[in-house]
């Protein structure tokens, strides 16, 4: 049983079929295998998006692409998440669950094999009816877009400006065009455990 705020939520003019360039690529592009240029060197897994090339980059390639827009891809539980944060600057992520992982909340790009089929009254995506919490319709940016109108997300065009904006470098950090990447390595201090009771 669908959810049901599915055909609202799904609901809207214009044609179905029509995603931007960079949103197909994002979601269809392959993460975390290691970059062909940058065999040799360590941290080589290519995790970034360039919204402009439409590829996934390692952290090596960046100072290829400074002018360019790029989006962080993470990783749990062996597939793709982006910050929600990062993410709702470029698409409309309405209606799509957010799951906190490491104190933020991130957004699975594609929608993850389950099990079994649910066949109740609980809340479930509109696209593949994975279990949800109230009131979210969508698992994942894929199911979302999955069939929905061109008017659901807002297409990314860079301005001339937004493509000289220079980066700013701050402990390991870098500001590219509005989207803050991580890329220095945390050290992770002793875990904290809840007292044994």
């Amino acid at each position: 049983m669908k959810g049901s705020g599915c055909s609202e939520a799904s609901s809207g003019g214009g044609n179905m079929n029509v995603k931007p360039a960079w949103l197909e690529k994002l979601m269809a592009e392959t993460f975390f295998g290691n970059c062909g240029v940058h065999q040799n060197q360590k941290k080589n897994e290519k995790n970034v998006f360039c919204l402009h090339c439409y590829l996934s980059i390692c952290p090596h390639c960046l100072p290829s692409h400074r002018s360019h827009s790029l989006l962080q891809v993470r990783r749990y539980v062996y597939h793709d998440v982006v910050r929600l944060g990062d993410l709702e600057k470029l698409v409309d992520c309405a209606n799509i669950q957010p799951y906190t992982i490491n104190g933020a909340k991130v957004i699975f790009l594609n929608q993850r094999p389950q099990s079994r089929s649910f066949k109740g009254t609980a809340n479930t995506c509109c696209t593949c009816d994975r279990i949800l919490q109230e009131p979210f319709h969508f698992c994942s940016l894929s199911c979302k877009f999955e069939g929905l109108s061109v008017d659901c997300y807002t297409q990314f065009v860079p301005t001339s400006s937004e493509a000289t904006t220079s980066m700013a470098n701050n402990n390991n950090k870098q500001n590219t065009n509005g989207f803050f990447i991580s890329l220095g390595s945390r050290r992770k201090g002793a875990p904290h455990r809840a007292p044994l009771s």
